[in-house]
C-alpha cells in the first residue's frame, strides 16, 4: 500500500453467508484445490503441474517491469453427483487477469475480458454425471483493446481469484446479470426519521414460470424483523422477470462510518404458489452523505474528515493471489492509523475488501481500470472502439457487482488520463468526450453516489466531467 493523497470515499453493502434455508435450496462450492496449470513462461516445458486457487504466475517476477505477459492453461476435474443433474449449474470466477476461454468438457461455454471484475456462466447442459473436465485458457499479453494499457501496476496473470460451482434451483435469483448476486438495494430517500428502500430482484427461469412472487424481509443486527413486502407477478413471458419491492423502515440505525458501522439483512425469498424456490441474503448499510465545495464531506448530515490510503492489490511473494489473512491485515493497518477513508486504486479489488470496509466503517472511493494510455510513458490518450467497449464493460461489472456495498461513495472514472498540453506531452486523442459518456453511463446505473477522477495535470481541460475531480501530488517525489 501507499499514500498517495487525500480523498472522499462512501458507504455500501455487504455480503455474508446465506442463511441455512438458502444453503438447502442453493449451494456454492469453492473450486480452490487439486488444480492443474502449465505456462511456456519458463520456456518450452509444458508440464502439469498441481496448484491451488488462487493463483498466478507473476508471484515472484510481478514487481520488476519486464514481468511475464503471456498465457496459461489451467485444467479441474470436477465431480458431479446424479442429485446435481436436476439443478442449474453455473461456473462463477471472482477473476482472471486478462483474457479468460473457458471450455466444460471440451465445449466452450464462454470468454471473458477483462481482469478485475468476476464473471459468471452457465454450465447445464455441458455437463455429465461424474467426471467433468473444466478448461480455462488464460492470457495477461498486452491488448490495446482491454484495460489497462500502462500504469504503474503490474497486470499479474492467472486466476488469481476464487472459483466456484454455483449449483442453483431451476428457477433463481440470477447470478448472470453481470456476474452480480442479481439483488440491488437502492436507497432512495434515507434520514434518521424513516428510510425508503427499492429492492430490485431478478429472477430466471429456463422457462416462462406463472404465479412468482418475491418477498423481501429486512432484519436489523439484532436480528429482528423491520419491514418486508411482497410482489407478484401472475406470468412471465421472459425468462428473467424483475421484481420491484418497497419498503420504510422508520427510524433506521444508520451506518455512520467507523462509529456505527451497522447493517441491515436483506432476505429474498423467491416463490412458486407457496413454494419457496431459492433464497438469498445480502446487507445493506442505510447512510446519506453530501460532499460541500467549501465544507468538505458530509455523513448523515454531519462532517467527516476523509484521510486514508490509496490500495493496491498485491503482497510479496503471492502477487495478486491473495488470501483472507492478507485482506484482513490489509484492514488492520488501516484500522490503526486511524484511516476513515480509501481508494481502491486502480481498478476493481476482490470483493473481501468491499466487505471489510462496509464492516468497519471505511469509505470509498472505488474505480475502473482506465489509467492508460498514460503512466510513466507519458502517453496519451488514443481513439479505440475496442478500449472503449471494454471500458463500458467493465463499468458495468463494477456498478451491477458492488451496487449494494454501504461503504461505497465515490465512482471512480480514471487515473492520469493525460491531456496533451503540447508542450511536455505528445499530440494524441482527445479523451474529454469519452470521459463525459463514461460519467454519464455510471450516473444512468446508479444515480445515488458521485464520480470522481484523479488527474495530474490541469484539472480545467475536464470541468464538467464529472461532480468531483482530485489532484494527485507528488511533494518530494516527482518534483525538486
Amino acid at each position: 500500500m501507499y499514500i498517495r493523497m487525500k480523498f472522499i470515499i462512501v458507504v455500501v453493502l455487504c455480503l455474508f453467508p446465506f442463511l441455512q434455508s438458502s444453503a438447502q435450496l442453493r449451494q456454492n462450492l469453492l473450486l480452490d484445490q487439486e488444480w492443474e496449470f502449465r505456462s511456456d513462461k519458463d520456456g518450452n516445458n509444458l508440464t502439469w503441474e498441481k496448484v491451488t486457487v488462487p493463483h498466478t504466475w507473476n508471484a515472484t517476477d510481478g514487481l520488476t517491469p519486464d514481468y511475464y505477459r503471456g498465457t496459461g492453461e489451467y485444467r479441474y476435474h470436477l465431480n458431479i453427483l446424479p442429485e446435481m443433474l436436476k439443478q442449474r449449474a453455473f461456473l462463477r470466477f471472482e477473476a482472471v487477469s486478462q483474457v479468460a476461454d473457458v471450455f466444460v468438457n471440451g465445449i466452450p461455454v464462454g470468454n471473458h475480458k477483462g481482469s478485475f471484475n468476476a464473471f459468471c456462466f452457465e454450465i447445464t447442459s455441458s455437463l455429465k454425471k461424474g467426471d467433468n473436465l473444466i478448461e480455462v485458457k488464460v492470457s495477461n499479453r498486452l491488448d490495446n483493446d482491454i484495460a489497462p494499457l500502462s500504469g504503474d501496476f503490474t497486470v499479474f496473470g492467472g486466476i488469481y481469484r476464487p472459483v466456484s460451482l454455483l449449483v442453483l434451483p431451476k428457477t433463481c435469483v440470477t447470478p448472470l446479470d453481470y456476474a452480480s448476486s442479481g439483488v440491488y438495494i437502492h436507497q432512495n430517500k434515507v434520514d434518521s426519521k424513516q428510510a425508503e428502500l427499492s429492492v430490485v430482484t431478478k429472477v430466471n427461469s429456463n422457462k416462462a414460470e406463472k404465479d412468482l412472487s418475491v418477498k423481501t424481509s429486512v432484519f436489523n443486527a439484532k436480528g429482528q424483523l423491520v419491514g418486508n413486502c411482497i410482489t407478484r407477478k401472475a406470468s412471465g413471458k421472459d425468462e428473467t422477470v424483475e421484481f420491484v419491492n418497497k419498503l420504510n423502515i422508520k427510524q433506521p440505525v444508520l451506518w455512520n462510518g467507523k462509529k456505527s458501522p451497522h447493517l441491515y439483512r436483506v432476505f429474498i425469498e423467491v416463490m412458486k404458489g407457496n413454494t419457496v424456490v431459492d433464497t438469498l441474503s445480502q446487507y445493506a448499510g442505510l447512510r446519506y452523505y453530501s460532499v460541500d465545495a467549501q465544507k468538505g464531506f458530509f455523513l448523515n448530515g454531519k462532517y467527516l474528515n476523509l484521510y486514508g490510503f490509496c490500495r493496491h492489490e498485491d503482497v510479496k511473494g503471492k502477487g495478486s493471489a491473495l488470501q483472507q489473512e492478507d485482506y484482513d491485515k490489509d484492514i488492520s493497518l488501516i484500522k490503526e492509523v486511524g484511516a476513515t477513508a480509501m481508494r481502491l486504486a486502480h481498478y476493481p479489488h476482490a470483493e473481501p475488501m468491499y466487505d471489510l470496509c462496509d464492516q468497519n466503517g471505511i469509505i470509498l472511493w472505488t474505480e475502473i481500470p482506465m489509467c492508460g494510455p498514460g503512466g510513466y510513458a507519458y502517453t496519451g490518450y488514443l481513439h479505440n472502439k475496442g478500449f472503449e467497449d471494454n471500458a463500458r464493460q467493465s463499468l458495468k461489472e463494477l456498478v451491477y457487482q458492488k451496487f449494494n456495498h454501504p461503504s461505497i461513495c465515490f465512482w471512480g472514472i480514471f487515473n492520469e488520463l493525460l491531456i496533451t498540453d503540447t508542450k511536455k506531452f505528445q499530440e494524441y486523442d482527445n479523451p474529454v468526450p469519452f470521459v463525459r459518456e463514461i460519467n454519464e453511463l455510471y450516473k444512468k446505473l446508479d444515480p445515488s453516489r458521485l464520480t470522481a477522477f484523479a488527474t495530474c495535470v490541469d484539472q480545467t481541460n475536464y470541468l464538467g466531467c464529472s461532480d468531483l475531480i482530485a489532484w494527485n501530488k507528488y511533494f518530494g517525489w516527482k518534483t525538486s
